[in-house]
């Protein structure tokens, strides 16, 4: 078979396979069939890797140290993601995600930057080949760099307060002009306009090396703990942004519209997530927010706080027709979700019809509060989207809210509060509200939840894993 026919099927294939990848997006949109959305994404990823290596050895390039190279990469980071993926709990999936997105970021910047040393004073080395690897090098280094401080907030190595960098938004500016002008130096040297020699080049990647990779840390050590879910969105954006612009410059297809799916989902994933917060996304880059969890509120305008105890809870919830749970980033903290699965198992052998209200930007990373109730065995059709759910609070005898604040308060209906306009869900409505809640600790807002003194609403003070058993013991006895 001539090499032209070898081709055209490995084209084939990998259009197949980034067919394949559409597809499983399209699946991963529901909780119910993302795991076949997995599936099916990982068979396209197979029929891709099979045609480039038939690819690779039809081109005479895939030789024994090769070979040897690419089997022992797969052996280690084949070995590896099986064993996080079985050992790393359902809680600490943020930060597992994140690590993917360091490592897709990193990878790319790596194929950019081979590429580049390999078409470096050839004729190959033309002003799309620099422009396509100095943008692979920037998104990608910013995005290694910036996904292992995001997973080292997430993890607790990190503070998840905002960390201020002594003069950060200058030498961010500083950081972004030099790779800016290296940018400008590599493009206008490929296209013979600058007069820069191999090693002047090298010197000037460098420096667009080492300030994208500066500019992720102090792009994401600024922002709080409770923005990294769009943090972590917007991080797999680039991730995929990276991995495109490696396609261009490798010239394969495959890697190109994969990475752009990604980049184009993850885009659209975050502008969603910061409209579910109401802010803009400058505005969470520019950080100060998301590190008031365990601050302490003074009581909302116009009422006081009523503290309930574990046995009266108890009560209202063992009598309840219907209860609509409202989990929050604070169950995720508290790695909470089987004790939650717990009570609700018990609620409902009572005869109580439990259901889950789950806000956009509820939990640690996007769909975070689907993953931590699924891997609880919580039933699909019990979870429900925020636009769904509202309608109901006004017929639920009891809401009970765990570890959520700004999602739930009536603030966001007013003018001129940082949250006004932020859509929530309707926790106010329902006839009873239990608020399960270690402090009177503020959430990314920085301002005080008018639903904690709302006259219907009881306080619970308690870790959530703490306060569930409680309450699942407490249902239990009567």
């Amino acid at each position: 078979m001539s090499q032209e026919w070898v081709y055209t099927l490995v084209f084939l294939a990998w259009l197949l396979g980034a067919s394949l990848f559409v597809v499983g997006l399209h699946f991963m949109n529901s909780p119910a069939t993302a795991r076949r959305g997995n599936q099916i994404s990982a068979t396209g990823m197979t029929i891709a890797v099979v045609a480039t290596l038939v690819h690779l050895a039809s081109q005479g390039a895939l030789s024994t140290t090769a070979l040897s190279i690419i089997v022992v990469g797969f052996v280690i980071g084949g070995g590896a993601g099986l064993w996080l993926a079985r050992s790393v709990a359902m809680t600490a999936m943020p930060q597992l995600v994140s690590l993917f997105n360091a490592v897709g970021g990193g990878a790319a910047a790596l194929v950019a930057i081979d590429d580049y040393l390999r078409v470096l004073g050839t004729e190959e080395e033309t002003v799309s080949t620099a422009v396509f690897v100095v943008l692979g090098v920037v998104i990608g280094c910013v995005t290694f760099t910036g996904s292992l401080i995001a997973s080292g907030k997430l993890q607790g190595i990190v503070s998840g307060k905002p960390i201020l960098v002594p003069g950060g938004r200058l030498v961010t500016v500083v950081l972004a002009a030099l790779a800016v002008l290296g940018f400008v130096g590599l493009v206008f040297g490929a296209g013979g306009a600058a007069s820069l020699d191999e090693t002047a080049k090298l010197v000037v990647l460098g420096v667009i090396i080492a300030s994208a990779l500066v500019f992720g840390v102090t792009m994401v050590l600024p922002i709080g703990g409770a923005d990294m879910p769009v943090v972590i969105s917007l991080l797999n954006s680039f991730t995929g942004t990276a991995a495109a612009m490696a396609g261009f410059v490798i010239n394969n297809p495959v890697l190109i519209v994969s990475g752009a799916l990604v980049g184009a989902a993850g885009g659209i994933l975050t502008k969603l997530m910061a409209d579910a917060m109401n802010r803009s996304l400058m505005n969470i880059i520019a950080g100060g927010f998301g590190g008031g969890e365990g601050t302490v509120a003074e009581a909302g305008p116009g009422g006081t706080v009523r503290e309930l105890t574990v046995d009266d809870a108890a009560i209202q919830l063992a009598y309840a027709n219907l209860v609509i749970v409202v989990p929050g980033y604070g169950l995720a903290v508290a790695q909470a979700q089987h004790a939650l699965r717990e009570l609700a198992d018990v609620l409902e052998a009572r005869g109580v019809e439990v259901k889950y209200a789950i806000h956009p930007v509820a939990g640690r990373m996007p769909g975070h509060m689907n993953v931590l109730l699924a891997e609880a065995n919580v039933p699909y059709p019990q979870l429900k989207e925020m636009d769904e759910i509202n309608p109901e609070f006004e017929r639920a005898d009891v809401a009970l809210v765990v570890g959520a604040n700004d999602v739930t308060n009536p603030a966001a209906r007013r003018p001129g509060t940082p949250i006004s306009g932020m859509p929530i869900l309707d926790v106010d409505k329902a006839k009873s509200i239990i608020v399960i809640k270690r402090s009177m600790g503020r959430g990314y807002a920085g301002i005080d939840n008018e639903l904690y003194t709302n006259p219907k609403t009881g306080m619970l003070f308690a870790d959530a894993k703490k306060g569930l058993t409680e309450l699942t013991a407490a249902v239990k006895a009567l």
